[in-house]
C-alpha cells in the first residue's frame, strides 16, 4: 500500500512514511546519560533503514528517575551537545527523531543511595522496591523536570518529544490505582490520578511552545489486578486529544503483570500480531489526533489491514528493527516477507548483561 510510504505529518514534523521506531532502551549511554558513538551508530542505521520517525530510548528527566545503567539522560544542559550530535546524525541520513522523556518511579533498578519515589508507598511487585510517597513539592519538581527535558530536546534539534506514561514507570504509576492510593488531589478518581500528566503536558507546552510536536505513550490497560482500565485510559486520551497533543501511542502492561507486559514472545502468526489492535479500534473514534499502534507488528499485510480499518495512522516497531534495521526499506522495495524477528526477546535481555543489544536469535541459529 503506497500510503504507508508517503510523506505525512505528526504535528508540524513531516516524516517520510508511517513507520515509527518504538522507544527502545539500548544501555549504550555514558555514566551520566551522555550520548555515545555506539548509540549514534544505532540511530544512523535506523535512519538509513527507512524508518520515518525514530523515538529515542527513554531519557531520564531527573536522576532519581534513572531506571537502568546506560540510560539516556535529558536532565542537564551539559548533555545537549551530545543530543544535538545524535540528531544531526539522524538528519544526515534523511530521518527524523523525537526524544522520549521519562521517570522510572519505583521500577528504577539503577542502584543509588536515594530512596525510590512513587505516587504512594506501595511495594513494586516486580522490583521489590519500597518507594517513598512523593510530596506535592516532589511532584512539582518532576513536572518541571519533564518541561526542562523537553526544552533541551527542542534546543538540541529533536523533531518532537514523547512523554512516557506507560509500562509502570512514574506517570503510568500515577494513572494506576495499583500504585496510586493517594487521598489528595493526585489520587482517587481518574481525573485526579491523571492530574500530574496534564500538568506535565501543559508545562512542556509552556517551555517548548504549541508548534513543537508533543506525543505520548500510554497504557490502554495495566493487565493487572486493580490497575488502569481501558475506560479510564480512554478518558485520559480524549482529554489529551482535546488539549492538542499531536499523537498518542497505545501500549499496555506493567512489569508486575509478568508475561503480559509489555512485550510478548512467540508471535509466530498474523493472528498474534498487533495485540493492542482492539484497543486502537475502541479509542480512535474518540480522538482528534493520530494513533500510533505498537505491539507485535511483524507483517506488512497486518499493518495494511489495520491502516485500512482506520484504527491507527502510524505503526511502531521495536524488536523487529533490532533484528533488521532496514526492514522498512525492504518492505518499501516490494519484499513483503514477514519480519524475521521471532519475538524471543533475547536482544533485550542482552542489554542487561552488557552494553547494547543485538539480535542473538540468528547468531544462535547460524552457529548451530
Amino acid at each position: 500500500m503506497d500510503e504507508l510510504f508517503q510523506d505525512v505529518s505528526i504535528g508540524r514534523t513531516k516524516v517520510k512514511n508511517r513507520f515509527v521506531r518504538s522507544s527502545t532502551w539500548d544501555g549504550l549511554a555514558g555514566e551520566n546519560g551522555e550520548v555515545t558513538a555506539p548509540m549514534i551508530d544505532v540511530y544512523s542505521n535506523l535512519a538509513r533503514g527507512g524508518v520515518g520517525l525514530i523515538l529515542t530510548g527513554f531519557a531520564f528527566v531527573d536522576k532519581r528517575g534513572k531506571a537502568f545503567a546506560g540510560m539516556l539522560g535529558a536532565d542537564d544542559d551539559a548533555l545537549t551537545p551530545g543530543l544535538s550530535k545524535l540528531v544531526g546524525a539522524v538528519h544526515k541520513e534523511g530521518g527524523k527523531v523525537a526524544l522520549q522523556i521519562a521517570h522510572g518511579g519505583s521500577q528504577v533498578m539503577f542502584k543509588t543511595d536515594t530512596p525510590k519515589e512513587a505516587p504512594s508507598a506501595v511495594e513494586e511487585r516486580a522490583t521489590r522496591n519500597m518507594p517513598v510517597e512523593m510530596s506535592p513539592e516532589d511532584i512539582a519538581r518532576i513536572v518541571g523536570g519533564f518541561a526542562e527535558a523537553a526544552r533541551r530536546g527542542k534546543e538540541s534539534g529533536f523533531d518532537g518529544v514523547q512523554i512516557h506514561a506507560a509500562h509502570g514507570y512514574l506517570l503510568s504509576q500515577f494513572l494506576s490505582p495499583y500504585s496510586n492510593i493517594r487521598s489528595d488531589e493526585y489520587g482517587g478518581p481518574i481525573e485526579n490520578r491523571a492530574r500530574i500528566l496534564f500538568e506535565v503536558y501543559e508545562a512542556i507546552r509552556d517551555k517548548a511552545g504549541w508548534s513543537y510536536p508533543v506525543m505520548i505513550k500510554i497504557n490502554t490497560s495495566d493487565f493487572v489486578d486493580v490497575g488502569l482500565i481501558p475506560d479510564d485510559s480512554l478518558w485520559v486520551c480524549k482529554k489529551l486529544s482535546e488539549m492538542g497533543i499531536d499523537a498518542i501511542e497505545l501500549s499496555g502492561g506493567i512489569a508486575a503483570a509478568g508475561k503480559l507486559a509489555p512485550a510478548r514472545t512467540g508471535i509466530d502468526s498474523p493472528e498474534k500480531e498487533a495485540y493492542f489492535r482492539e484497543y486502537a479500534k475502541q479509542f480512535k473514534p474518540h480522538l482528534k489526533c493520530p494513533v500510533i499502534l505498537v505491539g507485535g507488528l511483524r507483517s506488512i499485510d497486518v499493518i495494511e489491514k489495520v491502516y485500512r480499518e482506520g484504527s491507527a495512522q502510524f505503526f511502531s516497531l521495536c524488536r523487529p528493527l533490532i533484528s533488521e534495521p532496514d526492514l522498512v526499506k525492504r518492505w518499501e522495495s516490494g519484499d513483503r516477507k514477514r519480519a524475521r524477528c521471532v519475538s524471543c526477546s533475547k536482544c533485550m535481555k542482552l542489554a542487561f548483561v552488557q552494553k547494547g543489544f543485538r539480535c542473538v536469535a540468528f547468531e544462535d541459529s547460524a552457529g548451530s
